[in-house]
Order: structure tokens, then C-alpha cells, then sequence
């Protein structure tokens, strides 16, 4: 088992929840602005993505000392759940609704059988 309060294994939460927001402003904020033209849109969103990469990398980079990629893959989907439903209702002011919250505990259920493995 390995130490969960290390540098190793706590800076991937940190980074992949800072490198999510980056991502989520980049994929989704620009749905507020749809006046702008695409390729605009498109050249900023590329230019908030770098700052995401910048984030992402060195966090599966650290994480990859402690956890497994499947395992590394599976936190930065979860944690992206968590920050597009908190970016969806804060940001584009849309409904977070009970389906929503099923689909993504079904996603979380999944999370736990990759973290709670291997099953022999």
C-alpha cells in the first residue's frame, strides 16, 4: 500500500484538480461567448489548454511513482466530473440534475474497483 499522505501521491489530486479547471474553462467557456468567431474561440482555447498540459504532465509524471497509469487515468476522469458539474452550474448556470448525479456515481463506482484491485 502505498504512503497516501507522500508528495508522490497527494500532487497528482492537486495538479489534475488545477490542470481540470484550465481544461474545462478551454472545452466549455467559450459557450458563454458565442458571438465570437470559432477560430477565435479555437486559438484561445488552445492557449488555456497549454497551461492545463503544463499541469497534467507533471502531475501523471510525480503520480506514476505511487500509482498505477490505469489508476492515474481514473483520478484525473473522476476529479474532471467533479470540476465540469461545479463549472456547469457556477459558470454556464446549467441544472446539475438526478441523472446527472446517477450517471456520475456509476463513473465512481467504476473509479473504486480500479483503486480497490487487483481482485484474483
Amino acid at each position: 500500500m502505498p504512503n497516501l499522505l507522500s508528495w508522490p501521491a497527494l500532487a497528482p489530486i492537486g495538479l489534475l484538480l488545477a490542470s481540470n479547471v484550465f481544461m474545462t474553462f478551454a472545452w466549455y467557456g467559450h459557450l458563454k461567448h458565442t458571438d465570437k468567431a470559432l477560430w477565435l474561440v479555437v486559438l484561445v482555447s488552445w492557449s488555456i489548454a497549454f497551461f492545463e498540459y503544463c499541469l497534467a504532465v507533471p502531475a501523471n509524471r510525480i503520480g506514476h511513482a505511487v500509482w498505477s497509469t490505469a489508476q492515474l487515468k481514473t483520478m484525473q476522469e473522476v476529479i474532471t466530473l467533479v470540476v465540469f458539474a461545479v463549472f456547469s452550474v457556477l459558470y454556464l448556470k446549467e441544472a446539475f440534475t438526478l441523472n446527472h448525479a446517477i450517471g456520475f456515481g456509476l463513473i465512481a463506482a467504476g473509479a473504486y474497483f480500479v483503486f480497490a484491485g487487483p481482485f484474483r
